[in-house]
């Protein structure tokens, strides 16, 4: 179930979505799976640590987080991936591993790939294994001011800064 503070974010602040339960999926691509949707029409919150600051990068789950795009973008001379066991008290109510992309409801800046641009609805977690939240990417948008850039990556084709840490 999806935690209420998450519910009564997005309705104090009249953000329409729809609430998507699902079979049991740990990760955003098992999430995928088990809805036989694309991997690039579900999006994953990963939490990055940039020179001290925690960023919440949102990208498809089909894609991996390249450090090195992200460092650049926000002007960081290193870029990590923040552990569950690190972060994982900052999302109250939320399970482990299904950390939503709201940075304002957690005081966290937000960074979204551009990608997600390109369709309309996207699905995100929402602090549930088991239900999942369809807004369109103009509403999330204007809800979390996100900065947008290129900052995912496809697996199979590399990328810079695939690694616990990055210096640039």
């Amino acid at each position: 179930m999806i935690p209420k503070s998450i519910i009564d974010y997005l309705d104090d602040r009249a953000i329409p979505f729809r609430r998507v339960p699902h079979t049991r999926a740990v990760s955003a691509q098992q999430l995928a799976h088990s809805m036989h949707i694309t991997g690039y029409r579900v999006a994953k919150a990963v939490i990055a640590d940039c020179d001290g600051q925690w960023w919440i990068a949102v990208l498809p789950a089909a894609e991996m987080l390249d450090l090195a795009a992200l460092a650049a973008t926000v002007g960081s001379a290193t870029a990590r991936l923040v552990s569950e066991d690190e972060f994982g008290s900052r999302f109250a109510g939320c399970e482990l591993g299904a950390e939503p992309p709201f940075g304002k409801l957690f005081g966290l800046p937000v960074i979204a790939d551009r990608s997600l641009i390109e369709d309309e609805t996207v699905l995100f977690r929402a602090g549930s294994h088991e239900e999942a939240l369809e807004m369109t990417f103009e509403d999330f948008t204007r809800l979390e001011g996100p900065l947008i850039a290129s900052i995912g990556f496809m697996p199979m084709r590399g990328a810079r800064g695939v690694g616990a840490e990055l210096r640039t």
